[in-house]
């Protein structure tokens, strides 16, 4: 029998419990509902009014994926949903506004990705995002360096860079804007990309094509485009190991020396969350948004 448990006055069927999602360390589907019940004051924030995208895997990293925006069947009522426009016409998204709703959301077994606007503005953003993607034999270490590079150009232009890593291969950097509309963002984030590719001809590109990338760290600028999403801060990946993008401190980008270094497992972000607390919460004060140049 599936059991059920209250949430915040909501009665949720959590399903599997023992079920391995990650063979490779045992870690079950109780596991993972327990990590989002227990860093859900820090990872809701970045969730509130942002229409949420599923990366589903409900058999682990090595089942099937599929990617799903609408509304799946079987949603409660409670839950929040918000239509949001896309080229194809509108598609009715779930937001996650609160602990049950993300818990409901968690059992379907996810990653969550959120876009750099929110649910009363589409496609006009209130972040930065530069994904820095390595392409073999490059690692994060590659991504570091690049990073800190990245993190200068845009202090010269008044805005603060945050980053964290993708919890996959490399690393996310994050910045608060004031309100502008998607399409400036990206092509403000495209220049910083063809910056950097002449900074570092040897180490970066700013196109995406698959021949380019080997041994080079790509500077993603495209994320910043209202249809695109990100995987947002805290959420697992479906990956070998139950990893994180977890929020990384600069000092941990400077030091970093071995991809291993930036490697955040489930278990590791309760400890970094007592240590440091959320080192994204900048991007939640309305004080630290910057204009666009």
């Amino acid at each position: 029998m599936t059991p059920i448990t209250e949430v915040e006055g909501r009665r949720l069927a959590l399903s599997n419990l023992d079920k391995v999602l990650y063979p490779s360390s045992g870690f079950t589907k109780g596991e993972l509902l327990h990590y989002y019940a227990t860093t859900a004051h820090a990872m809701l924030s970045h969730l509130v009014n942002r229409p949420l995208s599923f990366l589903r895997f409900p058999d682990g990293p090595d089942g099937q994926q599929f990617f799903a925006k609408n509304v799946p069947p079987g949603t409660p009522d409670w839950v929040r949903t918000a239509d949001v426009p896309h080229t194809d016409g509108t598609a009715r998204q779930i937001v996650v506004q609160d602990l049950a709703t993300l818990m409901w959301a968690a059992n379907l077994v996810t990653e969550f990705h959120t876009p750099q606007w929110q649910c009363d503005a589409p496609g006009v953003a209130d972040r930065l995002v530069l994904d820095l993607d390595p392409g073999e034999p490059a690692t994060v270490v590659e991504c570091c360096r690049v990073a800190l590079w990245l993190r200068e150009r845009l202090a010269a232009d008044g805005i603060e860079a945050y980053a964290k890593t993708s919890g996959a291969k490399g690393l996310h950097l994050l910045a608060h804007l004031e309100p502008t509309p998607s399409e400036q963002v990206t092509a403000y984030a495209k220049q910083l990309a063809v910056q950097a590719e002449r900074e570092f001809p040897e180490l970066v590109t700013h196109r995406m094509k698959r021949s380019l990338r080997p041994g080079k760290v790509f500077v993603d600028f495209s994320q910043n485009a209202a249809a695109k999403t990100t995987a947002t801060p805290y959420t697992l990946r479906a990956r070998a190991e139950p990893t994180v993008s977890a929020p990384v401190t600069w000092d941990e980008v400077a030091d970093c020396t071995d991809a291993a270094q930036l490697v955040y497992l489930a278990t590791d972000i309760t400890p970094r969350l007592e240590r440091y607390g959320d080192l994204l919460d900048p991007l939640l004060d309305l004080d630290h948004a910057r204009p666009l140049p």
